[in-house]
């Protein structure tokens, strides 16, 4: 795992991002960092679960992407694999 003062950059960042380019709200932003050991792959691996709306429109997840990775960079080193999953409003269900 990346030093803690840059996983707390990171997060500021990550949730900068989904505020700004994803128009989250803040309350709705959770950034989970899981330490595993690495077998294959990319040192970093990031799962995006966002609820659909109009604005999120594939232009809008691809510069998120591309911001959200040269966050993960900037701040760690690692080279990052992101994949983003899309969920109608209606599809999820969610307690606090």
């Amino acid at each position: 795992m990346p030093a803690a003062q840059s996983l707390d950059r990171l997060t500021a960042r990550c949730a900068q991002l989904c505020t700004k380019i994803l128009e989250a709200l803040p309350e709705n932003i959770h950034i989970i960092y899981v330490a595993v050991g690495h077998g294959t792959g990319h040192p970093a691996f990031v799962d995006i679960r966002y609820r659909m709306s109009a604005n999120r429109t594939p232009a809008v997840l691809e510069e998120f992407m591309q911001q959200l990775d040269k966050a993960i960079q900037d701040h760690t080193g690692l080279l990052t694999r992101i994949r983003c999953f899309a969920y109608a409003a209606q599809s999820i269900s969610a307690r606090h």
